[in-house]
């Protein structure tokens, strides 16, 4: 069967350009300088400037099967988006070739495609036009589009009024009933509440269903391992793996975790002014020992260095642990207590309490009282190894089994 889309060593690149700038302006000097600089310039040629080239897609080749659904991850400025305007004909290529079959449905941006003195009614025609369907088929689609969107009371109203969630329901009801072959979904979809997210991820599942194919990119690991059945990772404009979205996921949660066990905290731009901060994470054994990594079953300590710049009367420092799909495993916090002005570590001790396998974020807060006046998020990382797979009385465990892992009472009696 022939691919519904296939791209070959397809590469993209931009122009930076970097004009120097003192580091404070007022209003009436920048405003000069502009003035300045257009009657010093009357033939509009550009002033010196630094110019770099930017990398943004490097020779990428793939192969989307028709109703395959596939997701497109990685860390910002990996080339995602690039390479669905690429995709979607927004932008040119700089080198390279693509072969699509069939019409394609973009949802790249909130209002793609939109135009905004148009009424929600008028929109939907107009997409339907753009994607070549006749009065006719746009009609007989024209319910099902209105009931999903949700947007009754407002369609014979200009979109530009439109607030951003409305926006989304709109554009990816038109994208999805008007029965595109291959519908391209951006990280557009976060803009919408979790109750219309899982409504569009069922959608696309049906449209897959249908023979179509879906290609959709997201930071929320969850809802692409819940939709996707492949994968492909970027990483610097490079595709670096593709194949079945566990592998490709578990790849991806592997690149972004640190191998350190101490990690630095950037000072905050304020920290004289603060009561005080936290300054650096370090992973440890039992004995103390920098710990990079923990086996499943054992006990680790987390060190948590900070400083205070005046006393404090109920200080608390507390941490949290996620995992990288922002699923929170634990969260735990010191007693209130005295403390005067100084340097201080506190040692959180995770010797009783099994975690999954997989790599967790860390989360650090300190307050007062109940106020909190430093909070650190994705500060550090620990990962739980698989090396030891057998817990408690030699029961298998594995990433499905929940993230604590720790036994339970059970008391077991027979009825007569």
């Amino acid at each position: 069967m022939e691919p519904a889309i296939k791209v070959e060593n397809l590469s993209k690149s931009y122009v930076l350009r970097h004009q120097k700038v003192s580091n404070y302006s007022t209003l009436r000097e920048t405003l000069t300088g502009t003035l300045k600089s257009l009657f010093s310039n009357p033939a509009g040629k550009t002033s010196a400037a630094t110019k770099e080239k930017f990398l943004a897609l490097n020779d990428v080749s793939f192969e989307v099967k028709q109703g395959e659904r596939i997701g497109i991850i990685g860390r910002n400025g990996a080339g995602k988006s690039t390479l669905l305007k690429v995709l979607s004909r927004i932008v040119e290529p700089d080198r390279g070739k693509i072969t699509i079959v069939g019409r394609v449905a973009s949802l790249l941006e909130v209002g793609t495609g939109f135009h905004p003195e148009l009424t929600g009614r008028e929109n939907i025609f107009l997409n339907g036009s753009i994607l070549g369907m006749t009065r006719a088929e746009i009609k007989s689609k024209f319910d099902e589009i209105v009931s999903f969107s949700e947007i009754e009371k407002f369609l014979d109203t200009p979109v530009k009024r439109y607030s951003s969630g409305m926006y989304v329901r709109l554009a990816f009801a038109v994208a999805a009933h008007l029965e595109p072959e291959i519908l391209i979904v951006d990280e557009v979809l976060a803009v919408g509440d979790a109750q219309f997210q899982k409504k569009c991820l069922g959608k696309m599942k049906d449209v897959s269903a249908e023979g179509r194919t879906v290609l959709f990119v997201s930071h929320n690991m969850e809802a692409v391992q819940k939709l996707c059945s492949s994968g492909i990772l970027l990483n610097k404009g490079e595709l670096i793996a593709a194949g079945g979205i566990e592998s490709i996921v578990r790849k991806y949660i592997e690149n972004n975790a640190e191998s350190s066990a101490y990690f630095g905290i950037p000072r905050p731009l304020d920290a004289d002014h603060l009561p005080g901060f936290a300054e650096w994470v370090q992973i440890e054994d039992e004995l103390g020992n920098k710990l990079p990594e923990v086996a499943i079953g054992a006990g680790w300590f987390l060190r948590v260095g900070f400083q205070l710049n005046r006393d404090l009367d109920e200080f608390v420092i507390g941490i949290g642990i996620v995992t990288m799909m922002e699923v929170a495993a634990r969260t735990t916090w010191s007693c209130p207590s005295r403390c005067v002005r100084g340097k201080y570590e506190a040692v959180f001790k995770f010797n009783d309490i099994s975690f999954a396998s997989g790599s967790y974020k860390i989360i650090v807060g300190l307050s007062e009282q109940y106020k909190t006046f430093h909070y650190s998020d994705n500060v550090a990382s620990v990962t739980i190894s698989d090396v030891s797979t057998i817990i408690n009385d030699e029961r298998m465990v594995n990433s499905v089994s929940g993230l604590i892992l720790n036994q339970v009472d059970v008391d077991i009696t027979r009825l007569s």
